[in-house]
């Protein structure tokens, strides 16, 4: 797969044509008064000089041939840009505010979003250099633009637990389409210590489809071994609830009731008290 290393130096000028394209992942479903709002904000964000990346629906089909309606537009930057980002979609003419200082702003224009993503709900996967390293050149709504990373998109996907919705099948899907030619060992690295998140998806992959054998055998060895080698240690002393960074909601009552420590909090995690409270009030929201 071919990558680019300088993605986000590519100028595009704010008058670029749009081009005539192989359907959108959006385009059944919103009028073109919405798509154009989408055009616009990654105008706004090439005028603004806002280096940034698309994940989200266009990603998924980009990678892996999926096909889903969506009502927003998911755009990627570094932390330290997200508010010039704001401040770009802002002067466009559109109301943009940070909606989560943990991990995500917004702009809107009826039934129209643009997330701003800078880390991840859980507030651990955060948006760095090597996003913009390993990008994808890509085309959305006529504009070239960068792809998140496949990596970073399974990295990302693979913590989504919701009740409401789980992301598991995008990572199978991408896994499907890609697993031969992904950087496994880079991979492995995002994940860090939460390894077991990766190899669960991974264990999930070979039942989804038994006749497919495209995840590289070390892999498998390598993140079972790490398995194998704990069933006789100890558990943890601590006693600590990591599945607060799968899930928002569904484990509240480990973490508010049961005595267990919520792993998004700082210093384990990222996340301030603060944050986690703002998290949690807006569940109804959804």
């Amino acid at each position: 797969m071919k990558r680019s290393s300088a993605v986000e130096r590519r100028a595009v000028l704010a008058d670029e044509p749009v081009h005539k394209l192989p359907r959108q992942p959006y385009d059944d479903e919103l009028d073109e008064e919405i798509l154009d709002f989408y055009r616009d904000c990654l105008r706004a964000l090439y005028r603004g000089k806002v280096p940034f990346l698309v994940g989200g629906a266009c990603a998924l089909a980009h990678y892996a041939g999926v096909m889903r309606n969506t009502h927003d537009l998911d755009v990627f930057v570094r932390r330290k840009d997200c508010k010039r980002a704001l401040h770009a979609l802002s002067g466009a003419g559109y109301h943009a505010h940070l909606t989560f200082p943990h991990w995500l702003g917004k702009a809107m224009l009826g039934d129209g979003y643009v997330d701003v993503i800078f880390s991840s709900g859980n507030g651990i996967v955060n948006v760095d250099d090597a996003w913009f390293e390993h990008a994808v050149p890509g085309i959305v709504l006529g504009l070239p633009v960068g792809l998140c990373p496949p990596e970073e998109i399974i990295w990302s996907k693979s913590f989504i637990m919701e009740r409401e919705r789980c992301d598991a099948a995008d990572v199978a899907h991408i896994l499907q389409a890609l697993a031969p030619s992904l950087d496994w060992r880079r991979l492995i690295d995002r994940f860090g210590e939460h390894w077991r998140v990766l190899l669960g998806h991974l264990v999930l992959y070979d039942f989804v489809y038994p006749s497919e054998r495209k995840v590289p055998a070390w892999v498998m060895r390598e993140l079972l071994g790490r398995a194998m080698s704990e069933i006789d240690a100890e558990p943890a002393a601590e006693k600590l609830c990591q599945g607060t960074l799968l899930s928002r909601g569904q484990y509240l009552v480990d973490v508010d009731h049961w005595g267990y420590e919520d792993a998004r909090l700082v210093p384990r995690g990222t996340m301030t008290q603060e944050d986690v409270a703002w998290w949690t009030a807006c569940i109804s929201r959804k």
